[in-house]
């Protein structure tokens, strides 16, 4: 078995599992984990429909720089996922040890990725962009850290995230690197 499997079977049993034991009220709080984190994608996408079209296009971009096309569905999966990660944390109860602790962690960078939009496309400051995306990096890495203890599941589920932000920052550096 390679890592990937490994990592498939982990999340597909833990899904299987959680499944399983679904009440009403978790459909609920899986719905709302959801859709609270696809809102700060939602409005960024806003912000970005100006700006790659103008500011975006005409500056550098490094290599790896994947077609703009690429983001949309990516973020849209990510954000899938670590609302499900939410759910599975939020589940447990807020009177679980370390739970609230999780979800104030898993607040902050929700909030830090729903400010990265705004520094980088609507500011136009790649230097912005990139002081944001790195708290975001750590507050990731800090809610991962907390949801292990509670739901093993929800940790892996944002590891792909964090995976992805790594990239993104290594981007984001690139770009105001070749632009300031």
């Amino acid at each position: 078995m390679t890592g990937g499997e490994g990592l498939a079977t982990v999340l597909v049993t833990g899904a299987r599992k959680a499944m399983e034991r679904l009440h009403s009220s978790d459909i609920v709080k899986l719905a709302v984990s959801v859709i609270i984190c696809i809102i700060p994608g939602f409005v960024g996408s806003m912000i970005n429909m100006k700006a790659i079209p103008t500011w975006y296009a005409f500056i550098e971009r490094p290599s790896f720089a994947p077609p703009n096309w690429v983001f949309a569905p990516v973020w849209t999966g990510l954000y899938v996922m670590i609302g499900v990660a939410l759910f599975l944390v939020w589940r447990k109860g807020t009177g679980s040890p370390g739970v609230k602790g999780a979800i104030v962690a898993f607040v902050i960078q929700l909030a830090l990725n729903g400010l990265w939009t705004p520094a980088f496309f609507g500011l136009e400051s790649p230097l912005a962009g990139l002081v944001v995306i790195v708290l975001m990096w750590i507050a990731i890495l800090v809610t991962i850290i907390k949801f292990f203890p509670i739901s093993r599941t929800a940790g892996i589920l944002m590891i792909p995230y964090l995976a992805w932000v790594s990239f993104a920052t290594a981007l984001n550096a690139g770009i105001y690197l070749l632009n300031r």
